[in-house]
């Protein structure tokens, strides 16, 4: 009688979850949301089998999920196999042509597809893209600046592109429908040439581009902290900026809040960076009181 009575506890339990959620489940009816799944993020496949669940979930829930991947700890991998060496700049790889073949290769095939296939098999039907597809992200090539010995240089990160036009018609064109598209971020230049865009970057652009309702950076911390090490629940555009030149975003956190502010500035509602090796993540984000992460908001 007693394990009886416990289920029934669960079982209602759940059921003043679903009904706790009823508002925000309306809230995002028909909104678009942009989601960056981080390397660090996709975990093993349990953790890709759950974040794909929850996509597809948001789907059946009249979301517009749109997912940008990246996928540095597989390139790496991939590169050290091939033994072709790769240097950073600060945080930027250094990608020349052999390192860019492998690059497209690992982004747009093994990691794009596995996405692919996570959410197909919750039943979700997930197409793969990247932003060579219909000139989703048309780049130049990104030059770093950088202090060395006092004195400004700029480094050339070989085929590394910023985006400078983003045509989101393809992507549009899943607007209500049940596809789910998932973006690798490889772009294309005007003369013909393919990009390695960071991750982050090409999320943001894509959001701004679509007018996303939410942005979503999926990382491996819970969010920005304040000067004591607290996660900020809630922060505004200017608050990031001061909390940058004071230095308490470290170096670390600013190409997150950075994309997060050139986001908002092209028209997105609002960016939130989240840990997204924590179950549920994206779930507990937009359909609970709770949260999670820090939203960032004007």
């Amino acid at each position: 009688m007693e394990k009886t009575s416990h289920a029934r506890r669960d079982w209602i339990g759940t059921a003043r979850t679903l009904s706790e959620a009823l508002p925000y489940l309306q809230r995002y009816d028909g909104a678009t949301v942009v989601i960056k799944f981080g390397g660090n993020a996709m975990g093993d496949d349990d953790e890709m089998a759950a974040f794909a669940r929850d996509v597809v979930l948001m789907r059946q829930c009249r979301v517009n999920p749109v997912i940008v991947h990246g996928g540095g700890p597989m390139i790496n991998d991939m590169l050290a196999r091939l033994d072709i060496k790769s240097d950073f700049v600060d945080g930027k790889r250094v990608t020349d042509a052999a390192a860019m073949e492998v690059v497209e290769m690992v982004l747009s095939g093994r990691i794009n597809k596995r996405i692919v296939q996570a959410i197909n098999a919750q039943g979700g039907k997930a197409v793969g893209l990247s932003g060579k597809d219909a000139n989703l992200l048309v780049c130049e090539k990104d030059v770093k600046t950088v202090l060395r010995d006092g004195v400004e240089t700029e480094v050339d990160l070989g085929f590394v592109g910023r985006p400078v036009e983003v045509n989101p018609g393809v992507l549009k064109t899943f607007l209500g429908s049940d596809f789910i598209p998932v973006v690798a971020p490889v772009g294309m230049g005007r003369n013909g040439e393919t990009f390695n865009v960071n991750g982050d970057t090409a999320a943001g652009a894509i959001a701004a581009a679509m007018k996303a309702d939410r942005l979503l950076l999926l990382t491996n911390v819970a969010g920005v902290k304040d000067g004591s090490g607290e996660i900020i629940t809630q922060i505004t555009p200017d608050k990031v900026r001061e909390l940058t030149a004071s230095g308490v975003i470290g170096a670390g956190m600013i190409p997150k809040t950075q994309t997060a502010l050139d986001a908002i500035e092209g028209g997105v509602r609002a960016v939130v960076i989240l840990d997204g090796t924590k179950p549920h993540a994206v779930l507990l984000e937009l359909f609970t009181a709770h949260g999670a992460g820090s939203l960032i908001k004007g």
